[in-house]
C-alpha cells in the first residue's frame, strides 16, 4: 500500500476539519436564526404576536435541548464513535427545523426548538473534539478557533438572509432554509468525514486507528493508566473528569463557558432589539448583529494563534476583560462607525472567548475522554446560554434605561476573566487512580 504523500495528509486533515467547520456553520445558523425573526415576532409581523416574556422563554427552550444533547450525546460520543454521533445530530436537528417552520402555534414553535437543541448541542462538543484531533499539534488552538469560526459564519447567513428571505417570503421561511443545509450536508459527511482515531484506539480497533494515522500523519495517543490498570470502560472519561486532580479545574471550566455562552446567546438574542431601542431601523439593528459575528470571524483565529504562543488561558483572560470593557463602552452615546467596531470587537471578544475556552477544554484533557469533557462543559455551560435570553429580557423590561442593557452584559464578561486566572496547570501525564482494577 502506498503511503500519503506530505501533501496529501495535510489536504486529508484540511477536509476532515473543513467538514467540522461546514456542520457548525449550519448549527450557527440554526441558532441565531431566532434572533434574526424576533423583531419579526415581537413587532407583530407573524400570524402571533409574542411578549418580550414569551420570547425570552422560547429562545431558552433551543438552549435547553442543548443542555440535554451536549451532556447526553457528549458523552455517548466516546462510546459510539464521534463520525457516527455528528451525522446522527445533523438529521436530527434538519428535521427539527422543518418542524419549526410549520408550527402552527408558539407552544409547537417552542417544542420544535427545544428538539433541535438537543442535536445541536450533540454536535458541538463532537466536532471540537474531532477537530483537535487532526489539528497539526502546533496549531491545535488556531485551527479549532478557524473551525469554529463557522458558528459566527453562520449566524452572518442568517443575518443577511434575514433581510430578504422575511420580506419576501416570511420568517418561516428562514427556519425552512436552515434544515435544508444541514440536509445538504450531510452525504459529504457520509463520504467524506472520518473517525476519531482515539476512539478506535481506546475501542481496541488498534488496526484502523494506526490506518487513520498514516492517511492523516497523526500521533496516537495512548490513554495513560496506573501500572495493573483495567482497560477503561466505556464511561471512564466522565469518572476521571471528577477525580481529585481535575475536578477544580473540571468545574471552573463549566462556570466559565456558562459566562461565555450567556455572552453569546444574550447578545445574538436581544442585540438587534436593543439597537432598535436606541433608535436603529430593522436593516441597521440586523446590521449590528452582522458586526458582531463578523468580529468572531475575523478576530478569533488570529487570537487561536497567540492562543498557540503563549498560552490558550492568558489569552481567554484577556479576551474576556476586553469584551467586557467594549460592552460597556457601548452604552455612551459614540458616532455609529464606533459602535460598529466595538460590537465587533465584542463579537472576537465573546464568541471568540468561547470557542478558545472549548478547545483549551480539549487540550486540557487526555484524548479518549476529550468528548466527554466538552460535552460537559458545553453541557453545564448551557445554563448560562439558556439564562441569556431570559436575563436579557429581564433587563429590557426592568426600565433601567438602555444603558443598563450594555452594563448587564458587560458584567459577566468580567466575571469569566476572573474565572479562567483561577484554572490549576494541567497534569496529563499522571496515571489515573481511578481505573486500577480491584487489589491493585
Amino acid at each position: 500500500m502506498t503511503r500519503p504523500t506530505p501533501q496529501g495528509r495535510s489536504h486529508a486533515r484540511f477536509l476532515a476539519v473543513a467538514l467540522c467547520s461546514a456542520t457548525i456553520v449550519v448549527d450557527g445558523y440554526d441558532l441565531i436564526v431566532y434572533g434574526t425573526v424576533l423583531p419579526t415576532l415581537l413587532g407583530g409581523g407573524a400570524e402571533w404576536t409574542l411578549s418580550a416574556a414569551e420570547a425570552g422563554r422560547i429562545g431558552s427552550y433551543t438552549l435547553i435541548g442543548m443542555l440535554i444533547g451536549a451532556l447526553l450525546i457528549g458523552t455517548v460520543t466516546d462510546i459510539f464513535g464521534r463520525r457516527r454521533i455528528m451525522m446522527a445530530c445533523t438529521l436530527w436537528f434538519s428535521a427539527a427545523m422543518f418542524l419549526a417552520a410549520a408550527a402552527p402555534n408558539p407552544d409547537l414553535f417552542g417544542l420544535a426548538r427545544l428538539v433541535a437543541g438537543v442535536g445541536l448541542g450533540g454536535v458541538v462538543p463532537t466536532a471540537i473534539a474531532l477537530t483537535v484531533e487532526y489539528a497539526h499539534p502546533q496549531r491545535q488552538n488556531a485551527t479549532n478557533a478557524l473551525m469554529f469560526s463557522g458558528y459566527p459564519t453562520g449566524g452572518i447567513v442568517a443575518a443577511l438572509s434575514a433581510i430578504w428571505i422575511i420580506p419576501e417570503f416570511g420568517w418561516r421561511a428562514m427556519f425552512t432554509a436552515g434544515g435544508a443545509l444541514g440536509l445538504v450536508l450531510l452525504p459529504l459527511m457520509w463520504f467524506k468525514l472520518p473517525e476519531s482515531a482515539s476512539y478506535l484506539l481506546n475501542r481496541g480497533r488498534r488496526a484502523e486507528a494506526e490506518a487513520l494515522a498514516a492517511r492523516f500523519d497523526l500521533t496516537l495517543e495512548e490513554p495513560v493508566h496506573s501500572t495493573g490498570a483495567a482497560k477503561p470502560s466505556a464511561l471512564s472519561g466522565l469518572r476521571t473528569l471528577f477525580s481529585g486532580r481535575y475536578v477544580v479545574a473540571t468545574l471552573l471550566f463549566w462556570v466559565a463557558t456558562a459566562f461565555g455562552l450567556l455572552l453569546v446567546y444574550g447578545l445574538n438574542t436581544w442585540l438587534a432589539q436593543i439597537m432598535r431601542k436606541a433608535g436603529y431601523g430593522l436593516g441597521s439593528s440586523l446590521a449590528f448583529l452582522i458586526a458582531l459575528n463578523l468580529g468572531a470571524i475575523i478576530g478569533t483565529p488570529l487570537l487561536g494563534r497567540l492562543a498557540d504562543r503563549v498560552g490558550a488561558k492568558k489569552v481567554s483572560a484577556g479576551m474576556f476583560l476586553t469584551a467586557a470593557a467594549c460592552i460597556w463602552a457601548l452604552s455612551y452615546n459614540l458616532p455609529p462607525a464606533v459602535l460598529y467596531a466595538l460590537v465587533a470587537v465584542a463579537g472576537a471578544c465573546t464568541i471568540g472567548t468561547t470557542i478558545i475556552v472549548n478547545s483549551y477544554t480539549a487540550t486540557f484533557y487526555p484524548a479518549h475522554m476529550r468528548a466527554t469533557a466538552l460535552g460537559w462543559s458545553l453541557g453545564i455551560g448551557r445554563l448560562g446560554a439558556i439564562l441569556g435570553p431570559l436575563y436579557g429580557a429581564f433587563v429590557i423590561n426592568s426600565g433601567w434605561g438602555l444603558s443598563a442593557n450594555f452594563y448587564a452584559f458587560a458584567i459577566p464578561a468580567a466575571l469569566g476573566m476572573l474565572v479562567m486566572l483561577a484554572i490549576p496547570a494541567a497534569r496529563r501525564n499522571e496515571p489515573v487512580p481511578e481505573l486500577q482494577t480491584a487489589g491493585t
